[in-house]
């Protein structure tokens, strides 16, 4: 599913990938917001149409604000292997591990994805080498059901 929303101009590009992360403070008075903020907090996002439409924006650096049409995309994170079930929903934990030079950190600390909230494993990619000795799997995950 499709959804329409705003974004800066120099970000509204075919193909651009982002994490919604929530609203913004200070557009809470904006009478655009309902298009701003109508994507799912800590879910992924790629721009899959431009719109030719613009509106004033000031919380963007040009000052433009492009209406984008987006699709919601899975994150790639690392679970334990125990979680790694296609179709299961978990609970997300990030890794305790701090070790910020190893290959699978981003994975092991997803981006966007919140301790404590559900996602469900759309699909599981396969075991990964952890120098700890962690038995972790890559997978996709979505917040919620994918649209």
């Amino acid at each position: 599913m499709s959804l329409v929303t705003l974004l800066g101009k120099s970000q509204a590009e075919t193909g651009k990938e982002f994490y919604y992360l929530g609203p913004l403070n200070e557009c809470r008075d904006c009478k655009l917001k309902g298009v701003c903020f109508n994507l799912e907090p800590g879910s992924r996002y790629r721009v899959v149409e431009v719109r030719p439409q613009t509106h004033e924006c000031h919380e963007f650096m040009d000052d433009e604000a492009t209406a984008v049409v987006v699709e919601k995309i899975p994150t790639p994170a690392a679970v334990p292997k125990k979680q790694a079930i296609d179709g299961s929903m978990i609970t997300y934990q990030e890794s305790k591990c701090q070790n910020i030079g190893c290959e699978n950190y981003r994975l092991c600390h997803a981006e966007g994805k919140a301790e404590g909230s559900k996602y469900l494993v759309s699909s599981v990619k396969g075991d990964m080498e952890c120098p700890i000795g962690n038995k972790m799997v890559r997978v996709d995950l979505f917040r919620g059901r994918p649209h």
